[in-house]
């Protein structure tokens, strides 16, 4: 009997059993202790919903844009490495998915499959999510070839010029590509289904990398290229001139603090999203959904403010929406779900979070996404308050040591 799916856990049972360790902990970790990767979870469970009753609840909708695009809902596929190493021809399949549904589907620079991959099996525009590299040659060429694709939107990440530790990848030896250990082999060896799919597939490396960057021809050339690239130079010169050389749409990704939002509206963002990268690089930062509230009020009249991190279920994106979020993104959520089942379990997440989020906007009292806001929830005192710059005895911000 096929597995009843219900809530998104069900789909994060069936995935950690199929797929290797090492792949399964990329997922699922954050970075050093992983505070702000527990926290972007966790702090949704702070908000409560307000309940009403006794409202007409035909005719509901949870559709909406995202940038301009009609989406079935405010949810989009967040861009993940490695995709195709938790399924094979993942960013494919989930790309497939995605455009089925109705939503958008975002492609990372660190995929397996490549932008052309992906175009090829598809026939909607999807985004493309650029790392900056130190090599302007390979990101201009890149960009051209999101252009070419077809690409509507460029989502550039902003928090990644140098990596943040994780513990877990580090054992594990995952790199690029993988370093293999005792353990990592066993455990392979135990994900039969999951072998035998890569087996049939071609796609294995980082398919915009490889033949793309210059002196990568190969899985051997590609570990000193991806371990030196990333450039820690980044700054908004350099934002304002990849967003002019893409000439298209454009989303900053990697936001969480609103003197940065200011920033990004400088530059010409089409909308921002505000993210921690999964807890996966500043741990002890605050949880996204706890930073929302200001950036929106900071700059949500004047761009459109999207989210990240954290996010399980429809009740998330209805909280995620209800603070001013324009958009949601889903990472983990729909990673479980290609993992677990492929295409039709990108599918499973996609329909549980509708349900979830349809659902719970008929039991606040809403028939309309974009009727949520503040009044629908409950926050604690202080959610947003708690933290602020340290400051010395004269009352200045305490910058230095």
């Amino acid at each position: 009997m096929p597995p009843v799916i219900t809530e998104i856990e069900d789909l994060h049972r069936i995935y950690r059993r199929r797929v290797p360790r090492m792949f399964y902990d990329y997922c699922q970790s954050g970075s050093w202790t992983e505070q702000t990767y527990r926290e972007n979870e966790t702090d949704f469970d702070l908000v409560r919903l307000r309940q009403r009753v006794a409202v007409d609840m035909e005719g509901r909708s949870t559709r909406s844009t995202m940038i301009g695009r009609d989406v079935a809902m405010p949810v989009a596929l967040a861009p993940v490495g490695l995709t195709g190493m938790q399924h094979a021809d993942g960013e494919i399949l989930a790309a497939q998915a995605a455009e089925a549904f109705g939503v958008p589907f975002t492609l990372s620079t660190m995929s397996i499959c490549s932008i052309e991959d992906v175009a090829e099996h598809t026939s909607k525009p999807f985004w493309f999510q650029l790392y900056v590299m130190r090599d302007e040659k390979f990101v201009d060429a890149t960009l051209a070839r999101a252009r070419a694709a077809g690409c509507d939107a460029l989502v550039l990440t902003l928090d990644l010029q140098i990596l943040g530790q994780r513990h877990k990848d580090l054992k594990n030896g995952l790199s690029a590509p993988p370093k293999l250990t005792p353990a990592s082999v066993a455990n392979l060896a135990t994900k039969v289904p999951w072998g035998l799919e890569m087996l049939r597939t071609k796609r294995r490396f980082f398919g915009n990398i490889v033949g793309h960057a210059e002196g990568v021809g190969d899985a051997s050339s590609l570990s000193s290229w991806t371990a030196e690239q990333f450039d820690p130079r980044l700054d908004w010169g350099k934002v304002k001139r990849i967003a002019d050389k893409w000439g298209g749409k454009l989303i900053l990704k990697g936001i969480l603090d609103a003197e940065d939002a200011e920033m990004a509206l400088e530059v010409g963002a089409n909308a921002i999203v505000v993210s921690n990268h999964g807890g996966r690089q500043l741990d002890g930062a605050l949880s996204s959904i706890r930073m929302l509230p200001e950036i929106v009020d900071a700059v949500g009249s004047r761009t459109e403010v999207h989210m990240d991190g954290g996010i399980r279920s429809g009740q998330d994106v209805l909280k995620a929406l209800a603070l001013g979020a324009r958009g949601t993104y889903i990472g983990r959520a729909f990673i479980y779900g290609l993992g677990a089942m492929g295409r039709e379990g990108v599918t499973r997440a996609l329909e549980v979070i509708h349900r979830e989020l349809d659902v719970t906007m008929a039991l606040c009292g809403e028939k309309d996404v974009h009727a949520l806001g503040p009044h629908n929830l409950l926050v604690p005192r202080g959610f947003r308050g708690e933290w602020e710059p340290a400051r010395n005895a004269r009352g200045a911000e305490q910058l230095d040591g």
